[in-house]
């Protein structure tokens, strides 16, 4: 029996924050940017396509934050609407985001 390829499911999330020290924001950034997929939708809100859960996303950053500081992970899906002066972030939301 030849072994089946598992198809791991992504799910993409708006992780969106709010920073009280500023000097956080560099590491978190680079978190982000860890996961393989990801999209920056503006100053402090990016879109990331991964097989984790938002519990485990969120968990995964929340150690950069303080008591003053917000951040939330929201799953995104289609009908989705806006708009980028960088055509990528469109091009990047049709490519991942399901229906």
């Amino acid at each position: 029996m030849q072994p089946v390829d598992m198809v791991i499911p992504l799910t993409v999330f708006l992780i969106t924050y709010d920073l009280n020290r500023e000097t956080v924001r560099p590491p978190i950034v680079r978190r982000i940017r860890s996961y393989e997929a990801w999209a920056r939708l503006s100053e402090s809100s990016y879109a990331i396509s991964t097989p984790q859960t938002a519990a485990q996303v969120y968990s995964g950053l929340s150690d950069l934050l303080d008591n003053n500081d917000s951040l939330f992970v929201i799953k995104l899906s289609n009908p989705a609407s806006g708009w980028a002066a960088d055509p990528d972030v469109k091009q990047w939301l049709d490519q991942h985001l399901t229906w």
